[in-house]
C-alpha cells in the first residue's frame, strides 16, 4: 500500500476509533505477507481472528496470540460480534454513559428543594445533594440535569 494512502486510512482509522493501538503485537501470516490484510484496522483483525477460530479450527489461546489479543479479549470480541454483528467490533467509549450520580431520587430530590426555595443557587444544591445523599455531585451536573428538566415542560 502507498505510504500516502496508508497514512490517510491510519488517520481515518484513528478518528473513528478503531485504529490498532498494537499492530506490531500482530505475527499471524496473513498480515505479514499481504497487501489486503492491514494490521493498523482492528476492526479487519478482530474479525480475522474469530474466523480463524470458527471456520479454520485454530485453538483459541493460539489465534488470540497470533493476533495480538489475551484469551479474555477473544471472547469479548466473539460475544459482541454473536450479539451484533461487525458494528459489535467497534470499540465502545469507556466511561459513564450518563449522569450516573443524579439519580431520579436526587431530580426528586433537586425539584423538590427548589419549589420550596427557588433562590437556592447550583452551589447551595450541590451542598444539599452531598448532605442528604453522600453524594459529590459536580455543579455543572446539577445545571444540566435541571435544564433537561425545563426542555421537558
Amino acid at each position: 500500500m502507498a505510504t500516502k494512502t496508508r497514512d490517510t486510512k491510519r488517520k481515518a482509522l484513528q478518528r473513528q476509533g478503531t485504529l490498532n493501538p498494537r499492530p506490531n503485537q500482530i505475527t499471524h501470516p496473513l498480515f505479514q505477507t499481504s497487501d489486503f490484510f492491514d494490521s493498523d484496522d482492528m476492526i479487519q483483525v478482530k474479525y480475522e481472528m474469530l474466523r480463524q477460530v470458527r471456520v479454520e479450527q485454530q485453538p483459541i489461546t493460539q489465534a488470540a496470540k497470533a493476533f495480538g489479543f489475551s484469551r479474555p479479549s477473544f471472547y469479548q470480541a466473539q460475544l459482541a460480534f454473536e450479539q451484533s454483528g461487525l458494528s459489535g467490533l467497534i470499540p465502545q467509549k469507556r466511561g459513564p454513559r450518563s449522569g450516573h450520580k443524579v439519580t431520579g431520587e436526587v431530580v426528586e430530590f433537586l425539584n423538590q428543594a427548589r419549589a420550596e426555595d427557588s433562590s437556592l443557587r447550583t452551589d447551595d444544591l450541590v451542598q444539599m445533594v452531598k448532605d442528604e445523599f453522600g453524594v459529590a455531585v459536580h455543579p455543572r451536573s446539577i445545571e444540566r440535569q435541571l435544564d433537561r428538566q425545563k426542555k421537558r415542560r
